[in-house]
C-alpha cells in the first residue's frame, strides 16, 4: 500500500475513534478500538489462508464449510495451524462479527466474549492468556445494561467496517494503521504516553545503529541477528522497527519485557498484527529492575542468554527502592547501584549485562546521566574506563509526548577496539511542530551516517579521546566536546579606528553644509 494511502487509512480510523468514543476517556476507548483492529487482522489473514487450503473450487463461507464437513474439521484445523500458526473458528471471525453488528444482532456481545476467550486460550500453540484482559465488554462505560452495550458495540464495529472497506488490504496495512493509532492516542495522553510509545523517527535511529556490525559499522547491517531485546518495550514499536530495518535479513527471535499490563497486551497484539509469528517473539509481563523473567536469571551462568541487539526507552529518572541485596545482584555488582532518585543506570546495566560480546546496545536516557555525580559518576566512570561507551548522541528537545526535555542516546558495546568516544550534537536538526518537534528523514540520516563513519564534523560530531574525557572528570556533557557556538570573526582595531576617523570627517563636512543653509535662512548655526 502506498505511503499516502497508509496515512489516509490512519486518519480515517482516528476520525472514527474520535467520533465514536463519546464520553469515554481516550485511553479506555483505545483498548476497544485496537482490539477490534487486531481481530480483523487475524481474521483477514486466516480466511485468506483457509481459502488456499480448501482450494479455489470452494467459494462458500467458512461457517458453511464447518457445517457441511464436521468430520474434517479437526484435520483442517491441524493443517491451518501448520500453515497459519493459529486457528479462528468461523463464529469468531471478523466477517461474522461485522455481520452481527450490521444486523444489530443481540448475540454480538456474547459472541465477542467467546471469541476473545478462544483467541486467548485456543487459537495459538503459544498461550496468549489475558490478551484482552483490558477489554471489559460488561463495563458500564459501554452502557448500563446488556442491550445498550450491545447496541453501542454494533455501532462501533459497523462504523469501523464501513471505514475500512474502501482500503485495499495487504499484509501490513492494519499493522501500520495500528501504529498510527497508538501514536495518535499517545499524543492525547500527555505524560502517560511515555509508558508505551517511542516516536517512529527516534526508533529509527536506535534500530539502524544496533543492526550494524560491531567491529565495522561502515560495512552495514548484519546478515542475521540471533536475539533482539527491548527490556522496557511498551507497545513494541522499537522492536518492530529493528525488524523493519533488517528487511529480508534474519532475526532469530524478538524478546520484550513490559511492566504495565495494558501496554504488555498492546505489544503482543502489535507483534501479531505486523506478521510476527507467535513462535518468533516472546513478551514478558514483569518488572525489569526486579529481574523477574526466568530466562534472564542466572541459576546457571554457563547458559546465560545473550542478545545481539538491545534497544530501550525506559522511564526517565524513575524512583526505585534498591536494597542491600541489590548491590550483590550480578547485573550491578561490578559497577555499583544507581541512586534511589533515578534508576536510569539500573536500566542501562540490566540491558548491558545481557549484551553479547559482538552485540550493540542503544538506550534513550535523560541528559543527567552524562554529568550527575555520586553513584552515577562511579558507574559512568567504570563504563568509560572499561571502554564500553561507544557513542553519545544528543537529540533536540520536545521530541517526546511525555516530556519536553532534550534526551540522549547512549550506544554501548563489549567489542570495542577504539579508545575514542563519538559525540554527536544533533540538537539543532529538526522540524518544529505545533505541539512537539520531530526529526526529518535527512536529520535521521545525518545522525546515522556520522555514527557509521565516526565522522568529525564541525559543530555536529567529534571523536574524543579517553584522555580528554578523564581530564574532564568523566563528564560526558555533550556541549563540552561539540560546541555549537559560532566563533566570532577577529576584529581589526586599526581598521575600525580608520573607519571612525572617516565617519567623523563626513559628519564634520555635513555639519558645515547644514550651517550654510541655516545662515541663508537667518537662523543660528549649530
Amino acid at each position: 500500500m502506498a505511503q499516502n494511502n497508509q496515512q489516509e487509512l490512519g486518519k480515517t480510523l482516528w476520525s472514527i475513534a474520535d467520533r465514536l468514543r463519546g464520553a469515554m476517556m481516550a485511553d479506555d476507548f483505545r483498548d476497544y478500538m485496537l482490539s477490534f483492529l487486531f481481530l480483523k487482522h487475524l481474521s483477514d489473514s486466516y480466511e485468506k489462508s483457509a481459502q488456499k487450503e480448501l482450494g479455489e473450487e470452494y467459494h462458500g463461507s467458512l461457517q458453511q464449510w464447518y457445517k457441511d464437513n464436521p468430520d474434517d474439521v479437526e484435520l483442517f484445523e491441524n493443517q491451518m495451524r501448520k500453515r497459519n500458526h493459529y486457528v479462528i473458528q468461523p463464529d469468531y471471525l471478523w466477517s461474522n462479527i461485522a455481520n452481527l453488528a450490521d444486523k444489530q444482532d443481540e448475540e454480538l456481545l456474547r459472541t465477542l466474549e467467546k471469541g476473545f476467550k478462544f483467541i486467548e486460550e485456543d487459537s495459538f500453540e503459544s498461550s496468549f492468556k489475558g490478551l484482552f484482559s483490558e477489554i471489559n465488554l460488561n463495563s458500564e462505560k459501554l452502557g448500563k445494561d446488556y442491550t445498550s452495550r450491545n447496541k453501542l458495540l454494533c455501532k462501533v464495529i459497523s462504523t469501523l467496517e464501513d471505514g475500512l472497506k474502501n482500503f485495499a488490504s495487504d499484509d501490513d496495512y492494519l499493522g501500520d494503521a495500528y501504529e498510527y493509532l497508538i501514536g495518535q492516542f499517545a499524543a492525547g495522553s500527555g505524560q502517560k504516553a511515555g509508558e508505551f510509545y517511542t516516536p517512529q523517527n527516534i526508533s529509527s535511529i536506535l534500530s539502524q545503529i544496533v543492526i550494524l556490525d560491531c567491529h565495522n559499522p561502515q560495512s552495514g547491517p548484519k546478515k542475521s541477528l540471533s536475539k533482539v531485546l527491548d527490556f522496557a518495550c511498551g507497545s513494541g514499536s522499537l522492536l518492530l522497527n529493528v525488524r523493519r530495518q533488517m528487511g529480508k535479513n534474519v532475526i532469530g527471535k524478538i524478546y520484550g519485557q513490559e511492566k504495565n499490563i495494558t501496554t504488555y497486551n498492546l505489544a503482543r497484539m502489535n507483534m501479531l498484527l505486523h506478521g510476527v509469528k507467535d513462535s518468533e517473539f516472546e513478551i514478558h509481563h514483569g518488572d525489569t529492575l526486579a529481574n523477574d523473567w526466568d530466562i534472564l536469571r542466572e541459576a546457571n551462568p554457563a547458559h546465560k542468554i545473550e542478545f545481539d541487539a538491545i534497544v530501550a526507552n525506559p522511564p526517565f529518572s524513575l524512583r526505585w527502592d534498591p536494597t542491600e541485596e541489590t548491590a550483590k545482584d550480578f547485573r550491578f555488582a561490578r559497577y555499583g547501584v544507581a541512586p534511589k532518585s533515578a534508576a536510569d543506570f539500573a536500566f542501562l546495566l540490566h540491558g548491558f549485562h545481557f549484551l553479547s560480546d559482538g552485540g550493540v546496545m542503544a538506550i534513550i536516557l535523560p541528559h543527567g546521566v552524562l554529568f550527575r555525580g555520586g553513584k552515577e559518576e562511579t558507574i559512568r566512570k567504570k563504563l568509560i574506563e572499561d571502554d564500553n561507551i561507544d557513542a553519545v548522541i544528543g537529540l533536540p528537545s520536545n521530541l517526546f509526548y511525555s516530556t519536553g526535555i532534550p534526551v540522549c542516546i547512549l550506544v554501548l558495546k563489549k567489542c570495542r577496539n577504539s579508545e575514542d568516544v563519538l559525540f554527536i550534537n544533533a540538537s539543532e536538526y529538526y522540524e518544529k511542530g505545533k505541539r512537539q518537534n520531530y526529526l526529518r528523514e535527512e536529520d535521521i540520516e545525518r545522525i546515522v551516517s556520522a555514527y557509521k563513519n565516526r565522522s568529525d564534523i564541525p559543530r555536529f560530531s567529534r571523536n574524543v579521546s579517553l584522555t580528554e574525557i578523564r581530564d574532564n572528570d568523566f563528564n560526558l556533557n555533550i556541549t563540552r566536546y561539540v560546541n555549537l557556538s559560532v566563533e566570532e570573526e577577529p576584529i581589526d582595531l586599526l581598521d575600525v579606528n580608520r573607519q571612525l576617523k572617516e565617519t567623523d570627517a563626513k559628519i564634520e563636512e555635513a555639519r558645515k553644509k547644514h550651517n550654510e543653509f541655516l545662515k541663508e535662512l537667518g537662523l543660528p548655526e549649530i
